[in-house]
């Protein structure tokens, strides 16, 4: 079934992924991708005859385009396989609990992306019971003693006489995790491990893997892994670790991982199918077609994350062809779209301005009843507000104002403050800080970003204010808006001195496109001095150069109209190689292609 023409070209010639042929050239996009379940985990895939045909779609398809689309996702943004927190959290984490207390998510930039393949020891939770919020006498008492190292709390439990149950743990876990309290949790796995308060199975030791790798690094991860008894280094074990990989964008060491797995037999899953895509959809899109043909030779069956990762990918390609064939193919297998998939095809409708299309989408979102399934609600916001419909988002945001949830109010705020109703985003604002006690960083940001977009500085400067005065932490996050709230005002100065401060002072560096937006501003001006040192302390924060970097570096020598000396040599020392465009930026800064004319007519 899987026998239908393709271009032999893109053939593996190595199941290994360092020797792959490579196909398409995609562009480099930053966001990852970061949302959908991916629960499939068949030992014995069957053949299937989808395979063939989304990789004839992107063998065949032009998708080498030069732009990207940027996506506004507020909504369930989460991490790789055990990010934990899906920011739909008040709904979405109740319906993973299981048999277990390891949560294995399928993605998610610390903008993002996403997003999961979620696996919880402890009660199963349904949708009828999710508004009553299962409850952790064990995450209570590691809350109520903040000062206290969690070891002591635990061990002053056991002096109480109280018991420790699977269930209190696993929920514990999904709170800490929600929470992206990692070092807690971590703190927690360590303790039932060294007081044998449980016997560890695999998704415990796999949880434990996850949390190693979140709080001190993939090495030390690796390393415990050498120390888990043999019977339980599994393949959800270095699955586990494949995808932190992919969190970090450590691509040497996620083909690493892959090789050993394979060297171990494990399956090939249509999760670390899955993990691989989203991985070389952030690095290297032109090996997308390879892990689509390592699909098929497998006989691995496209998920509903598959889909909708390549309709994301085909979306920032700006390739709308390559999204109808893949919803074609969708329709051919029965594979239906979920909201979250929908909300992604509407974002790039919108983004390609095919609102009509768009309007389509939505409306069969809401045909799932809003009433009875108003998490839903959280998606149609942001996308009503971009189709630039205050009378939808109105309508929507009443179905959850009198009871709304944290990722409600955030995107609510989102949506007004798109359609430029400062107010009436900080009323939502202010019913969220009245409503839950836990207002993190990112709840701040969505709000200073309202602000910046309306260049309200002094409005901004007095929300960080707040946030010190209460003792909300202050990171990349906060930097990247109050970066892009001084030079939406002007300050462009100001904001290059905040960057500077922030990696100086602080052991979290700034986010990569705080950089460039400040480089880029000096760019417009032909600050080229500014510009390269810019580009200088990116690499001192330790961003390689990438080509977008150039792009902007060479912008600010064009328009000083000067010649940049070496600049190719910089490059090709840099491993990046010049597109079409850059080429263009090239042929006028080089030193010794200028005439004399040339020179005089400047």
């Amino acid at each position: 079934m899987w026998a239908l023409r393709r271009t032999s070209s893109i053939a593996l010639r190595s199941q290994t992924f360092s020797a792959v042929t490579f196909r398409p050239s995609f562009p480099e996009h930053k966001t990852p991708f970061s949302t959908y379940t991916d629960k499939t985990r068949s030992h014995n895939p069957l053949p299937h005859p989808s395979g063939s045909r989304i990789l004839n779609t992107y063998s065949s398809s032009s998708s080498t385009h030069s732009n990207t689309t940027s996506n506004h996702t507020y909504s369930s943004i989460a991490g790789t396989i055990t990010n934990g927190e899906k920011e739909q959290e008040e709904e979405d984490d109740d319906n993973k609990l299981e048999d277990g207390f390891s949560e294995l998510e399928d993605e998610s930039d610390n903008e993002s992306i996403s997003e999961n393949d979620t696996e919880v020891m402890g009660p199963k939770v349904t949708k009828t019971n999710q508004q009553k919020r299962a409850f952790s006498e064990i995450f209570k008492a590691i809350m109520d003693s903040p000062f206290q190292p969690v070891q002591k709390t635990l061990d002053n439990w056991l002096e109480k006489g109280d018991s420790i149950t699977r269930s209190d743990i696993s929920i514990a876990m999904l709170e800490f995790r929600r929470r992206k309290m990692y070092g807690k949790a971590l703190h927690l796995s360590e303790w039932l491990q060294s007081r044998k308060q449980l016997q560890f199975n695999e998704k415990d030791y796999s949880s434990h893997v996850d949390l190693i790798s979140k709080v001190h690094g993939l090495q030390a991860a690796e390393k415990y892994i050498s120390k888990i008894p043999k019977s339980f280094q599994g393949e959800l074990v270095y699955r586990t670790l494949l995808a932190n990989c992919v969190i970090t964008t450590d691509t040497t060491k996620a083909e690493q991982i892959f090789n050993k797995m394979k060297e171990l037999k494990f399956p090939i899953t249509p999760f670390v199918c899955n993990q691989l895509l989203l991985l070389y959809k952030r690095t290297n899109r032109k090996k997308i077609p390879d892990v689509l043909k390592l699909m098929e030779d497998e006989n691995v069956k496209p998920t509903l994350f598959t889909y909708t990762m390549l309709i994301d990918i085909k979306g920032q390609s700006n390739d709308i062809d390559g999204i109808d064939k893949i919803i074609e193919i969708m329709k051919a297998e029965d594979i239906e779209m979920d909201p979250k998939t929908r909300s992604i095809l509407a974002r790039h409708y919108i983004n390609f301005g095919l609102k009509e299309k768009a309007i389509i989408v939505l409306k069969e979102m809401e045909e799932s009843n809003l009433q009875e399934n108003q998490w839903i609600c959280a998606y149609l916001l942001p996308l009503y507000a971009d189709l630039g419909s205050l009378q939808e988002v109105n309508r929507i945001w009443s179905i959850r104002k009198s009871n709304p949830m944290v990722n409600d109010c955030v995107n609510a705020i989102y949506a007004f403050g798109k359609l430029n109703k400062v107010d009436q985003a900080e009323t939502v604002f202010d019913q969220m800080t009245k409503r839950f006690k836990r207002i993190s960083s990112r709840h701040f940001a969505v709000m200073l970003k309202v602000y910046a977009n309306n260049k309200m500085l002094e409005k901004g400067k007095d929300l960080v204010k707040w946030m010190a005065e209460i003792g909300c932490p202050i990171g990349p996050l906060t930097w990247d808006v109050l970066v892009k709230l001084y030079v939406e005002s002007g300050e462009v100065e100001k904001a290059d001195s905040i960057l500077r401060r922030a990696s100086e002072q602080n052991r979290v560096k700034p986010f990569f496109n705080s950089y460039m937006v400040v480089m880029d501003e000096y760019a417009k001006k032909g600050d080229v001095h500014n510009a390269e040192k810019m580009f200088y302390r990116m690499r001192q924060d330790g961003y390689v150069s990438r080509l977008r970097q150039f792009h902007v570096l060479l912008k600010s020598y064009v328009v000083a109209k000067v010649p940049a000396y070496g600049i190719r040599e910089r490059m090709k020392a840099d491993n990046v190689f010049p597109t079409k465009s850059l080429a263009g930026q090239l042929a006028q800064v080089d030193p010794f292609k200028r005439s004399l004319v040339s020179n005089i007519l400047d």
